[in-house]
């Protein structure tokens, strides 16, 4: 246990003039779970694709288990006991759990026995404390089994390191808490984890070890009872960053934009009334099944409400589109961005004026490619997005900076209201910082903002009021001044009678 089984020596990596890790080392010991943070940008993912074979260092060297070696691709890593899973699983979604859980194994001939796959496969799920049918496809399975059939892969490979990026973004408390157990487990079986997260909850819950990594650089590693959330936030950002989550109170002026009565979307959610006025941001909070998503859904003309009423700047308004709600002036940025929010394979440029395309059109159909690279580098200095250059395509770029050129696609509409869903999911403490300012800047400017979130901290910093969700009915809205965590949570909870609309 005292040998590493896995050490980055001084590594650096350079992709052109771009210096993305600059003489980094870690050290992996088995049986621990060593836990990395940083800011979007700061390096982790490249540091994974070392580790991984996919990346090769320009300079520095590798070892395993004290032992100097080259890690040329994917399969070497595998073949060492090193493998990956990530905020979004990689499986076959027209193959079984089986065929997903030994996909990369070698075969003994060209006769697969697939009892004795099933056999193997039903052994591992239930090593990692999952009840999952080895022959169910793949595409119905949730995230949270998608990333234990990931897991019982990489333990099909006899895994010595288990990275973790991001497992826990998007699951519920529960499926994160269940994921976390079985990190552990796989510790104390003596697998060395790497645990990648921005929730410091987590790390002080599961890791031994904590090392903070900025602009590619090391800047600590401490053991975990030497680390506070407050020193590891300052760390990462080289900043004092106490005031991230200070609430400064919006000037809502005395009109109201946006008027919900009785919304409802059948057997969806129903019965949801609130007002929003120019100037205000309105949070919607609750726990996973609350139906927030659906309500901005609605209001955007995506799955359209089948009762109630919508009141727009003073008009009813029956929203049946998206292009109906952006004539309106409205803007939805959604939760997932990769698969409705950004078009991963195009630049930056691209994203960014995507909504907004006949604008940069003549009247025969050719686009202004001039013009749009005025506009994108002007939103790309305005938002601080980090890019090597307009013409990058956005999936190349941190998820926090993914976020920022979501909303400038957005921003270039000149929306009134803007409807922001999870604004900073997997996003590090930096970017949400730069979101909140700019959802500030928004509504100083006179705009409206409906915030839906998760995260509480994230709801008392932002909300002005906050309309509390559980299960598809509205529970209430609380003003900014009488939230707090454990106000909102009760709610949220049903252990509240449900309150009069603000």
């Amino acid at each position: 246990m005292n040998t590493p089984v896995l050490a980055l020596n001084d590594i650096s990596k350079n992709f052109g003039l771009t210096q993305a890790l600059s003489h980094m080392s870690i050290t992996l010991f088995p049986g621990k779970v060593h836990a990395i943070i940083g800011e979007n940008g700061a390096g982790k993912s490249t540091m994974i694709k070392i580790m991984t074979g996919i990346h090769q260092p320009s300079s520095g060297r590798l070892e395993v288990d004290g032992q100097p070696v080259v890690i040329s691709g994917p399969q070497m890593a595998r073949d060492r006991g090193i493998a990956a899973i990530y905020q979004e699983p990689m499986v076959f979604p027209d193959l079984d759990v089986a065929e997903n859980i030994f996909i990369t194994t070698n075969g003994q001939g060209p006769v697969i026995n697939r009892g004795a796959m099933r056999k193997a496969a039903s052994t591992l799920i239930r090593r990692i404390g999952m009840s999952l049918d080895p022959d169910r496809i793949a595409s119905g399975l949730t995230l949270a089994e998608q990333q234990a059939v990931e897991i019982a892969r990489a333990l099909s490979r006899d895994v010595r390191v288990l990275i973790m990026d991001e497992p826990t973004a998007s699951l519920s408390a529960h499926e994160a808490a269940r994921l976390r157990k079985i990190a552990t487990n796989l510790a104390a079986e003596g697998v060395a984890v790497v645990y990648i997260s921005h929730r410091m909850e987590e790390i002080l819950e599961i890791a031994d070890t904590v090392t903070v990594i900025r602009d590619g650089q090391h800047v600590s590693t401490r053991p975990v009872a030497e680390v506070t959330p407050d020193g590891m936030i300052a760390e990462m950002v080289g900043r004092d960053f106490e005031s991230i989550f200070e609430k400064t109170p919006s000037k809502a002026r005395a009109e109201t934009i946006l008027e919900v009565s009785d919304l409802a979307r059948e057997d969806v959610f129903s019965g949801v009334n609130f007002n929003l006025k120019y100037g205000e941001v309105l949070c919607m909070a609750g726990l996973v099944g609350a139906r927030r998503t659906d309500i901005a859904l609605s209001l955007f003309g995506i799955a359209p409400a089948t009762g109630g009423r919508i009141t727009y700047k003073d008009k009813p308004v029956t929203i049946r589109s998206a292009r109906q709600a952006m004539d309106l002036g409205i803007a939805y940025v959604s939760e997932d961005r990769r698969k409705f929010g950004l078009a991963m394979p195009m630049a930056v440029r691209t994203n960014i004026t995507l909504a907004t395309l006949a604008r940069f059109m003549s009247r025969w159909g050719i686009i202004d490619q001039a013009r749009e690279a005025r506009v994108s580098r002007a939103f790309q200095k305005r938002l601080n997005i980090r890019t090597p250059g307009i013409e990058t395509p956005v999936g190349m770029l941190s998820g926090g900076n993914q976020q920022k050129v979501m909303l400038a696609k957005w921003l270039n509409m000149k929306p009134d209201l803007l409807i922001f869903d999870e604004p900073t999911r997997g996003v590090d403490v930096g970017a949400k910082a730069e979101v909140h300012d700019l959802i500030r800047e928004f509504v100083a400017d006179g705009g409206a903002v409906l915030v839906i979130s998760s995260d509480l901290p994230e709801v008392l910093a932002l909300g002005d009021r906050i309309l509390v969700m559980r299960e598809g009915k509205q529970m209430g809205i609380i003003d900014h001044a009488d939230a707090t965590q454990e106000t909102v949570m009760a709610m949220a909870t049903g252990q509240t009678l449900e309150r009069e609309v603000a």
